[in-house]
């Protein structure tokens, strides 16, 4: 029967510390593997854009190798859509150089979500016209470019409230960029809100008979509806995700899938690993 390849995001270990102090955290709790954002959870290293070198990215991967830990996704969160050129040039440029980590240190991917049409990020109409679907491709084509010299593969995340917003807006991308260096973090939580929850079995279908083989990463967490009718987070097993629907589809189409936990912690890592193989077995 076969295993999830359970892991979590390395700044929900203590957020910001020293490099060596986050080593030894994921090492003491026996994570194999970890999403890993430099600037959310490492202080002692300079990742400001132009600083890497070959002998940094070495240096970082000589590292992870000898406390066996396996970047599954370098977390570049950018946003690809700002209004803002010249913020939208320079994340491209972040992100191109991430690329450049990614193959030093043998990360799986570079991962990002796909932005709002707003330079401070809020939650506007406008993130889902033709106008913002047309500047996510503009940045990601040149993103992709890169991705496909250096052999790199970018991770692109779809969530209600960003460019691709849906399962079919993720499909239309992908058949868009037309390229084998990208491929699909999925978070179906992230794909819910107040319109379509009630529907969660169907979105997820949808993500499987659109895309499934493109999935190669899946973000998990929970969901409960709050006050305002809205989605919002919850712990594992705390909310109403159909997790056991999501898991028939993995059993059948991407066994031993990468699956990092997102908001877990320390204390309760391990029994989250243990609740959703369970229900994994089972379905």
């Amino acid at each position: 029967m076969s295993k999830i390849a359970f892991g979590m995001r390395g700044h929900d270990l203590g957020g910001k510390q020293k490099f060596d102090e986050l080593l030894a955290k994921v090492s003491e709790h026996n994570i194999d593997q970890i999403q890993l954002a430099f600037p959310k959870s490492i202080t002692d290293i300079d990742f400001t854009t132009g600083h890497y070198s070959p002998g940094l990215g070495y240096y970082i991967g000589k590292r992870l190798r000898e406390n066996n830990i396996h970047i599954a996704v370098l977390g570049c969160y950018i946003n690809p859509t700002t209004p803002d050129e010249k913020a939208r040039v320079a994340n491209v440029a972040r992100f191109k150089e991430y690329l450049k980590y990614a193959r030093a240190i043998g990360a799986d991917m570079v991962g990002t979500e796909t932005g709002r049409l707003d330079a401070n990020f809020k939650i506007v109409p406008g993130t889902y016209t033709e106008c913002c679907y047309q500047l996510l491709l503009k940045s990601m084509r040149e993103i992709v470019d890169t991705a496909e010299k250096l052999g790199v593969i970018v991770g692109v995340e779809g969530v209600a409230t960003h460019t691709l917003y849906s399962p079919e807006m993720m499909k239309r991308f992908l058949e868009d960029i037309d390229s084998p260096n990208v491929e699909v973090i999925l978070d179906p939580v992230n794909l819910l809100d107040r319109n379509n929850y009630t529907e969660q079995e169907a979105v997820i279908d949808k993500v499987f008979s659109y895309y499934g083989d493109r999935v190669s990463v899946m973000h998990i967490k929970d969901f409960k509806i709050d006050e305002n009718g809205d989605v919002a987070f919850e712990q594992v097993g705390d909310g109403l995700f159909n997790y056991a629907h999501l898991f028939k589809h993995l059993k059948e189409k991407k066994p031993y899938i990468t699956m990092l936990i997102e908001n877990s912690s320390e204390a309760r890592y391990h029994s989250d690993c243990e609740y959703l193989q369970r229900i994994y077995d089972e379905a």
